[in-house]
């Protein structure tokens, strides 16, 4: 057994020593952490010290400690030992979620869109929530990259749990949370790393019972209207919205010209599928149906040949 004891030092030694010599080659300023050489222990408590450079293995005292530089990691602990390479920052969106849809009804607020979640022209997850009730008088949909608003919902969600915390009864209203989230996007904007969303923010204001809606894409361009939406619903929706919606409007009223939306979308958009969630946001609170579909009508002539009168077609 002991001389499976001594081999077994000499291991630890080892991997301790391979890890010495891989810090030798990426000397930079950076705060320093304390590693013993046999012990993989990192109390960082060391500031000012650089590493001294043995030769061999030999040349290094068996017990005791090195000041070694630790870079600082990214989105991780605050301090890891990384390799020196440069990052990257997010060129393009990879699972992203299509249009969304939202208009002002006598109550309060309606918004609609698919569950649908796309890798490149793959429709990849087909039961995702785009929406997320932030409190009973906020409600946020958003198409875009998916971890984005992934990310963007633990903000909010931070932003509840302080309103929370203050327990005085109040909670943010939807024109705060809609100017928030203009700082943030044009904040990451103006960082190069943007957040790869467009933004759809409605809710009920709990003190005036005024209803809000707006919009906020990925470099905090916003507005608000009486109608808003995101995607190709920005050109295939709207128009209907336009002619049709109207502020006063019934519950039933605001639902049927929202599934005519989708279903507009749903004909002429090939990254959506015929399942849908609807959500309200009122006096009473936020509420997000489950899937449904809609009946749709292929027997029109135009869809038999599409490109029959279209030039250099087959």
């Amino acid at each position: 057994s002991g001389g499976w004891l001594r081999a077994h030092a000499a291991a630890v030694r080892a991997r301790s020593w391979a890890a010495l010599r891989a810090l030798q080659g990426g000397m930079i300023p950076a705060p320093l952490g304390r590693v013993a050489n046999a012990g993989g222990f990192f109390p960082h408590d060391t500031v000012g010290a650089t590493i001294k450079k043995y030769q061999s293995p030999g040349d290094a005292p068996d017990e005791g400690t090195y000041d070694v530089p630790l870079r600082s990691a990214r989105g991780g602990a605050p301090f890891s030992v990384a390799p020196d390479e440069h990052f990257s920052r997010t060129q393009y969106p990879m699972i992203t979620g299509n249009s969304v849809m939202a208009i002002k009804y006598a109550d309060g607020v309606m918004m609609a869109c698919d569950t649908l979640l796309s890798y490149g022209a793959t429709k990849r997850y087909k039961d995702s929530c785009r929406m997320y009730a932030m409190s009973d008088s906020v409600l946020l949909g958003a198409s875009g990259e998916w971890s984005d608003f992934r990310y963007i919902q633990d903000l909010l969600g931070e932003l509840a749990t302080n309103d929370f915390c203050e327990d005085d009864g109040a909670s943010m209203r939807p024109c705060e949370v809609f100017s928030y989230l203009q700082r943030v996007m044009y904040n990451r904007r103006n960082k190069f790393d943007p957040l790869w969303n467009s933004l759809v923010i409605a809710g009920v204001d709990q003190y005036t019972g005024e209803s809000m809606l707006g919009n906020v894409n990925m470099i905090g361009v916003n507005y608000k209207d009486s109608h808003v939406a995101t995607g190709f619903a920005t050109h295939l929706a709207r128009p209907l919205f336009r002619d049709r919606q109207t502020d006063d409007m019934s519950y039933e009223e605001a639902k049927e010209l929202i599934c005519d939306g989708l279903k507009v979308c749903y004909y002429r958009d090939k990254n959506t599928i015929n399942k849908f969630q609807l959500a309200t946001v009122t006096k009473e609170g936020v509420k997000i149906s489950d899937p449904f579909s809609l009946s749709t009508e292929w027997e029109y002539k135009a869809f038999h040949n599409p490109s029959e009168q279209l030039r250099g077609t087959w």
